[in-house]
């Protein structure tokens, strides 16, 4: 799978941003049935994680609670249900901030490719990195991470990947945060990423919790950009809720014969409940198939965090 082809392929990616791009590598990572299988961990973040020095364990994570028994065997069921309608495979992961309840469905093993969402995780290390460097990002880091996040620019991306330190930088900066299912892509790969919604919601608690690693004004800065991303890409979790912060994902993978891999990952407000959530999917023989199999699986798990009755 050529890089080229993984970045540019996004029908609703904006005109080239400019940005400076170093030469990229001439192969192809693998395909996905070569990554290794991982254990999917749990959907709950921890409620304090700083970022210690290199070396340092990530902070134990509070006691972890579900949802109440009925409720979520509902939702197992309908989920089931649905997916099996649908081609391709998903999954989802949701943390109800508000309740400090988690649920990740299916628990299987077998990761997915990220794409453009492993730009939430670059930016993620880059605000930390500067914070470790005393200092704010500079105003053409800003216009980077603006075209990143926005416009799901992937040249801004790749760019700001190299910043971080690449495919180390990034899997560094994860492990001391506790995010530990999650490898960078090969080489430069960054979309190549393999990775679970556990772990996507783990990232975005990182990003954005208030007891969290990242200073309040970078908080601010994030979720400032995932608030204002461009109207044709505000799809997937961003379509079922209220204050949206989002950033999508999506490619036609040549591992899977040019079918769809299609990403969400979003915090959002939906009755007086306030969701972080991961939906991850593959397969889709069109985007617009993709899509819709996103924000219906996102739906039924808004529904379930947010009904009164257990």
């Amino acid at each position: 799978m050529r890089v080229r082809r993984i970045w540019l392929i996004g029908v609703l990616l904006v005109a080239s941003s400019g940005c400076a791009v170093a030469a990229l590598p001439p192969a192809g990572p693998p395909s996905v049935s070569d990554l290794v299988a991982r254990e999917l961990p749990g959907p709950w973040p921890g409620a304090s994680t700083k970022l210690g020095p290199p070396g340092a364990e990530a902070a134990t994570r509070p006691e972890k609670r579900v949802l109440p028994v009925e409720r979520r065997r509902r939702l197992d069921r309908a989920l089931e249900r649905y997916l099996a309608t649908r081609p391709g495979r998903a999954a989802v992961a949701v943390y109800d901030r508000t309740t400090a309840t988690g649920y990740a469905f299916p628990t299987e093993r077998e990761p997915f490719m990220l794409a453009s969402v492993a730009k939430v995780d670059i930016l993620l290390a880059l605000l930390l990195r500067t914070q470790q460097e005393g200092r704010r990002l500079d105003g053409y880091e800003r216009t980077l991470a603006a075209r990143m996040i926005r416009y799901s620019d992937n040249d801004c991306a790749h760019e700001l990947y190299l910043t971080i330190g690449g495919r180390r930088g990034l899997s560094e900066v994860l492990g001391r945060l506790g995010v530990r299912h999650t490898r960078p892509g090969p080489g430069l790969y960054w979309g190549a990423t393999p990775s679970h919604p556990s772990d996507q919601v783990m990232v975005l608690e990182r990003l954005t919790a208030p007891d969290g690693p990242v200073s309040a004004a970078n908080r601010r800065y994030a979720l400032g950009l995932m608030t204002t991303v461009a109207p044709a890409q505000a799809w997937g979790v961003g379509s079922v809720g209220e204050r949206v912060a989002v950033k999508n994902g999506w490619l036609p993978a040549e591992a899977h014969d040019g079918r769809w891999t299609v990403n969400s990952l979003g915090r959002l407000t939906v009755g007086g409940h306030e969701l972080l959530m991961a939906v991850l999917s593959e397969r889709s023989p069109d985007m617009s198939t993709g899509i819709a199999t996103v924000e219906e699986v996102a739906r039924l798990a808004v529904q379930a965090f947010t009904r009164q009755n257990t």
